[in-house]
C-alpha cells in the first residue's frame, strides 16, 4: 500500500506539448522565410512589386484554406501519429523546393524581365501550394493531441504553450533567416530551415502514442488526463455519446457551435497573417530598415518577443476563471477572449506613434499579436469543450479554412492597395498620412476592431456552454 501512496504522477503530457510547440515553431519558420527574404533578396532578382508578393501570400492563404477543409478530416481518419508525420513531411519538402524557384525562373525566362517576374511568381506559387497542404495538418493534429493528453481545464494553457511556437518561430526567423540569406543566398535559407522538419519526424515517431498505450505515462497521470470522464463530462456524455462516434462532415455545418468557431477564425486569422507576412516590409517601406539590417532585425525580434512572452499568460487566465471563480470552461474562455479582443485596439496607435520612433509600432504590434495568440489558444479550446474528440480535427480544419480565406482577402487586398497607394502619393491620405503609410494606417485600423466584432458575433451564436448532442 505504501508504494501506491508514494507513486508520483509522471508528466509526460508536457513532453508531448513540447513536441507540439517544436512543430509549430518549425511550421512558422518555414512560413516566414519568404516574408523575410522577398523584399531585400528575391524582389531585386525577379522585379516583384507589392502586388506580386500580395498575390503569392494571398493565394498561399487560399491553398491553406482549402487544404484545411480536408486536413482536419484527414487527421481524424489517419490518426494523430501517422497524420502528423505525413503533414510535416509534405510541408518540409515544399519548403525546401522553394530554393529551386530561382534557378527554374532564370532558366525559363529567356532574358525577359516581364517573363522572369511572371514565371518566378508561378514557380513560387507551386511551392507555396505544397507548403500549404502540409502546414494545414499542423493545427488540427495539435489540437486533437491536446484533447487526448490534457483535461479540459488545462487545454487552453497547453494550447497557449504550443501555440506560442508560432511567435517563437516568428521570433527566431528574423534573427537567423536574413543572415542566412546574406551569407549563403536566399535559396539555402529555404533549405536549411526546411530540413528541420525531418528531424522532428524522428522525435514524433519515437515518443508519441495515445496516453493509454504510452509506457511513459503512468496510471496516476492517465487518471489525471482522463479526469473529465469521471466528473465534468459525466453529464455531457449522456448527450454527446461515445468519442469514437464521428459527426459527418456536412452535419458539422448544422451546429451553431461550428459557425461560432468559423466566425472567430474568419474575423481574426487574417490579422495575424497580415502582420506575419507584412511586418518586415512595413519597417522597410515606412522606416527604411531592411530585414537584414541590425535595426530591422531588432524591431522584428522585439515585436515577436512581446508576442511570445505575453501570449503564454493567455492560457492561464481561463484556468483562473474556472478554478478560482467557479465558471464552466466555456464561460471562462469567453470572458478571457473578451479581454484579449481589446489588445488589438492598440494597433490604432501604432502608426501615429511611429512618427516619434519605429520602436512604438514594434511594441504596440507586439501586444496586438500577443492578444491574437492568447485569443487563438482559447478559441481552439472551445472546440474541445463542445465537440467529441473524434470530430475535433474536422472542426479545426473547417475553422482554419475560414481563417485562410480571410488571410487571402487581407494579404492580396493589402498588396494591391499598397501598390495603388504608393502610386497615388499625396493624392491619397488617411488620418494625416499620405501614400503607402496612409494605406498601412487603413489596414491597421481594420485589424484593430476585428476581434471585438468577432467576439460579439460568437457570443450571439453560442451565448452559453452547450455541448453537441448527436440525438
Amino acid at each position: 500500500m505504501s508504494s501506491i501512496k508514494t507513486t508520483k504522477m509522471s508528466n509526460f503530457r508536457w513532453v508531448i506539448c513540447g513536441l507540439l510547440f517544436l512543430a509549430t515553431t518549425i511550421n512558422y519558420m518555414d512560413r516566414q522565410v519568404l516574408s523575410l527574404t522577398w523584399k531585400d533578396f528575391i524582389a531585386p532578382d525577379f522585379h516583384w512589386t507589392d502586388d506580386d508578393y500580395g498575390t503569392i501570400t494571398g493565394l498561399f492563404s487560399v491553398f491553406y484554406a482549402v487544404a484545411n477543409l480536408f486536413a482536419g478530416k484527414f487527421i481524424d481518419w489517419m490518426g494523430t501519429k501517422k497524420g502528423y508525420l505525413i503533414a510535416i513531411f509534405v510541408w518540409s519538402v515544399g519548403a525546401c523546393m522553394h530554393a529551386a524557384c530561382g534557378w527554374g525562373a532564370i532558366g525559363l525566362a529567356g532574358g525577359s524581365i516581364v517573363a522572369l517576374t511572371t514565371i518566378s511568381v508561378w514557380l513560387f506559387l507551386a511551392c507555396r501550394m505544397i507548403l500549404a497542404v502540409g502546414e494545414a495538418g499542423n493545427f488540427p493534429a495539435a489540437i486533437k493531441v491536446t484533447a487526448e493528453y490534457f483535461p479540459k481545464k488545462d487545454r487552453a494553457f497547453a494550447t497557449s504553450i504550443f501555440n506560442s511556437g508560432a511567435s517563437v518561430g516568428a521570433l527566431a526567423a528574423p534573427a537567423t533567416i536574413p543572415l542566412l540569406a546574406r551569407a549563403c543566398g536566399w535559396e539555402m535559407a529555404f533549405i536549411i530551415i526546411g530540413v528541420l522538419g525531418f528531424f522532428w519526424m524522428g522525435l514524433w515517431a519515437w515518443l508519441y502514442e495515445k496516453p493509454a498505450r504510452n509506457q511513459r505515462v503512468n496510471q496516476a497521470e492517465l487518471n489525471y488526463i482522463e479526469q473529465d470522464s469521471d466528473i465534468a463530462e459525466v453529464q455531457d456524455r449522456k448527450n454527446v455519446k461515445d468519442d469514437e462516434e464521428t459527426i459527418s462532415f456536412w452535419k458539422c455545418f448544422t451546429f451553431r457551435q461550428t459557425w461560432s468557431f468559423i466566425v472567430g477564425k474568419f474575423m481574426t486569422d487574417g490579422v495575424w497573417w497580415f502582420f506575419l507576412f507584412w511586418a518586415p516590409a512595413y519597417f522597410s517601406d515606412v522606416y527604411h530598415y531592411t530585414s537584414d539590417s541590425p535595426m530591422g532585425i531588432l524591431l522584428i525580434f522585439t515585436l515577436y518577443a512581446i508576442v511570445t512572452v505575453v501570449s503564454i499568460g493567455g492560457g492561464y487566465l481561463p484556468k483562473y476563471f474556472v478554478e478560482k471563480r467557479g465558471m464552466n470552461p466555456y464561460l471562462g474562455r469567453m470572458r478571457a477572449m473578451f479581454i484579449f479582443a481589446c489588445f488589438p485596439l492598440l494597433g490604432l496607435l501604432a502608426q501615429p506613434l511611429g512618427a516619434y520612433s519605429a520602436w512604438w509600432p514594434a511594441i504596440l504590434i507586439g501586444f496586438l499579436g500577443a492578444g491574437h495568440q492568447a485569443w487563438s489558444a482559447n478559441l481552439y479550446s472551445t472546440i474541445g469543450d463542445m465537440f467529441p474528440k473524434s470530430t475535433i480535427g474536422t472542426i479545426t480544419g473547417i475553422g482554419t479554412m475560414a481563417g485562410g480565406l480571410a488571410s487571402f482577402a487581407i494579404n492580396k487586398g493589402s498588396g494591391a492597395f499598397f501598390t495603388w497607394a504608393d502610386g497615388k502619393g499625396e493624392l491619397f491620405s488617411f488620418f494625416g498620412f499620405e501614400g503607402k503609410p496612409a494605406a498601412y494606417m487603413v489596414v491597421f485600423s481594420l485589424c484593430a476592431v476585428a476581434y471585438l466584432i468577432g467576439w460579439f458575433i460568437m457570443k450571439s451564436l453560442v451565448p452559453k456552454y452547450k455541448p453537441i448532442s448527436l440525438d
